[in-house]
């Protein structure tokens, strides 16, 4: 009987040790799937909370796109019927002056016109181009790339304008994009009467930069810098803190030769710099210049930064937006031409109003707005790289 008793003790002391493993074990379980639990909820928390601050740093830096938009459209005439975009932007005489690229359903691209009172309603509209060059009268299809077209489906013309008031003076400058090998950067000019009377006794054009080279998105300054015109011809200049500038005495066969010698960083969000956008404007603080530049996560989507540049010397940059001030996110933005696209060629300064006009797509002509004091106080003193938000 003794011996019973025992074996059925040892029995239940394994059991009770048997039930103590499992019951620890169950305990070290239940620890670490909460442990594991509480981790992924403050890192969701986290991660939550730096898109709530890298949204809201979008918002704060964002224009607001016109209520109105697209202000322009493809026409039915058929030199803009293929779209109209990028548009060149002065203000004279009390009215908005608005030199827009149109691309013709023979491939061509020339410079069409409109103005508006309020920089919003566009009530005039000319129903043929106001510029061309005389080479496209009778374009060629490239031999070479048979099958290719430029940005904004042409092949030939004149792309891009930016255009400037100096003096009794509008300088309009364009891409002449006569093949793959040769995008020439021109320039022409009309006094501010005739553009006022709508007279359109352009100069001769001229070019800036040198034959059989492919050059974009160069840009005027809108006033002399110690007494001569500086052109900003690229964005890279070896540092992203600095733009390369020249300083030519008259506009004239300046044949600028412009160095290509981009920078990388894949932690920033304007990764790849495409060029300028606007004509910069003067500012208490500096030259403010916006400009396109692709992520590279979103290589496929061109948004419009802010830079601001030294007043005395403009090719040092002191401040940029960390952030796009405008993303290819409107429908009139995404269905057209080229998906993914605003692309910025004139904005105008309205005391403390920033009007920018651009184009959606490769197709429509838009416009977007800030006040000029917030977006400047937002920019950020240049002091290294400043990453992407997450």
């Amino acid at each position: 009987m003794k011996t019973i008793l025992n074996a059925l003790q040892t029995i239940l002391t394994a059991y009770d040790m048997t039930g103590l493993i499992a019951y620890n074990i169950a305990l070290l379980i239940a620890l670490i799937v909460s442990g594991l639990f509480l981790y992924g909820l403050f890192t969701v928390r986290i991660r939550h909370r730096r898109k709530e601050q890298g949204v809201g740093l979008k918002e704060t830096y964002s224009l607001a796109r016109d209520v109105a938009n697209p202000l322009l459209t493809p026409g039915s005439n058929g030199w803009e019927s293929g779209g109209v975009m990028n548009p060149a932007v002065v203000t004279a005489g009390g009215r908005t002056h608005l030199f827009y690229r149109a691309v013709g359903n023979d491939g061509v691209s020339r410079i069409g016109y409109a103005s508006s009172a309020n920089g919003s309603i566009f009530d005039e509209r000319f129903p043929y181009p106001v510029f061309a060059l005389a080479s496209e009268t009778n374009p060629r299809w490239p031999a070479r790339y048979p099958g290719l077209t430029a940005s904004g489906g042409s092949f030939a013309g004149t792309e891009d304008p930016r255009a400037v008031i100096i003096g009794d003076r509008m300088h309009l400058s364009f891409s002449a994009f006569a093949d793959w090998n040769s995008l020439r950067i021109g320039v022409t000019s009309i006094s501010v009467e005739d553009l006022i009377a709508k007279r359109w006794r352009w100069t001769p054009p001229t070019f800036l930069s040198p034959k059989g080279q492919v050059h974009k998105n160069w840009v005027i300054f809108p006033e002399k810098i110690q007494g001569a015109f500086a052109i900003l011809h690229s964005l890279h200049a070896g540092s992203r803190d600095r733009v390369l500038i020249d300083y030519v005495d008259t506009l004239d066969e300046a044949s600028i030769e412009s160095l290509y010698q981009p920078t990388q960083d894949n932690r920033v969000w304007d990764s790849t710099l495409r060029g300028a956008g606007p004509p910069p404007i003067r500012t208490d603080q500096g030259w403010l210049l916006l400009y396109h530049a692709t992520d590279a996560r979103q290589p496929h989507r061109y948004k419009l930064g802010a830079l601001m540049l030294d007043l005395e010397n403009p090719s040092r940059i002191i401040g940029r937006a960390p952030v796009p001030i405008l993303e290819p996110d409107a429908h009139y933005e995404n269905d057209g031409a080229k998906e993914g696209v605003v692309y910025a060629c004139g904005m105008v300064r309205t005391g403390d109003r920033l009007r920018v006009y651009y184009g959606g797509s490769d197709s429509v002509v838009c416009a977007a707005e800030t006040s000029l004091s917030r977006l400047l106080r937002k920019l950020t003193p240049v002091a290294g790289l400043i990453p992407s938000p997450n």
